[in-house]
């Protein structure tokens, strides 16, 4: 998934025709995290955690250096990297039945998706800390209100924001693009090293008793429901 949505973000990111690329679900998640079920699995092999890290970090820069509109439309609950990397769209969207959730020190990961640094900056040190450090699940209203979300929509409601969307075609986009190259040009290379910093803790934490130990009671948890 993560090589895919980054294929089409570099594709999309060299046609000439596309504005704005905007990123929702089908269900009634916009994530539920990684697939830890899948992810214990997967064969080990000597570089295994360095090639998806890589393939995480690719995911995680293609979102930071995209010159064109990145939305975010938040169908529900956003849990781990769907709730961090929010910090990084130009304008994130949800519905009433969102909620933002980073469950990391439960599970025994780190915080990624350059929230180490947006998250601060977007809800405040303390309220930032409460999410990251204790794993405090944001509503949508409250995520409006400490800026991480533009608009909040009835969840039945969500159709108006692709009726929004649709009139963008209606405004400048040679003023978009290069407001955009504005904004983003101050925090790009910070992003950028910021993301490399948190994907080698990541590597770290992928390599550590604690997180196999963690992740093994969650499946066993989850087993039992």
């Amino acid at each position: 998934m993560y090589k895919e949505l980054t294929s089409i973000l570099n594709e999309s990111a060299k046609n000439d025709e596309v504005l704005i690329f905007a990123l929702t679900a089908n269900g009634d998640f916009f994530s539920s995290g990684n697939d830890i079920g899948a992810s214990m699995t997967m064969e080990i092999t000597p570089t295994i955690f360095e090639d998806v890290n890589v393939v995480f970090k690719n995911f995680i820069d293609a979102i930071i250096v995209y010159p064109k509109l990145l939305i975010a439309v938040v169908n529900g609950p956003a849990i781990g990297i769907g709730s961090t990397m929010l910090g990084i769209f130009d304008i994130v969207y949800a519905s009433d039945k969102a909620y933002f959730h980073t469950p990391f020190s439960s599970l025994g990961l780190v915080a990624e998706g350059c929230s180490t640094y947006t998250f601060p900056r977007l809800l405040g040190h303390s309220k930032a800390g409460d999410m990251l450090y204790l794993g405090y699940k944001m509503n949508a209203e409250e995520a409006k209100k400490y800026g991480l979300v533009s608009e909040v929509y009835s969840h039945d409601s969500l159709k108006e924001v692709w009726d929004n969307l649709n009139n963008v075609s209606k405004l400048s986009s040679e003023s978009i693009l290069a407001t955009k190259r504005l904004i983003s040009k101050w925090n790009r290379e910070i992003l950028l090293k910021v993301n490399e910093e948190e994907t080698k803790e990541l590597k770290k934490r992928f390599e550590s008793s604690d997180l196999i130990e963690r992740l093994l009671n969650f499946l066993s948890r989850k087993n039992k429901l």
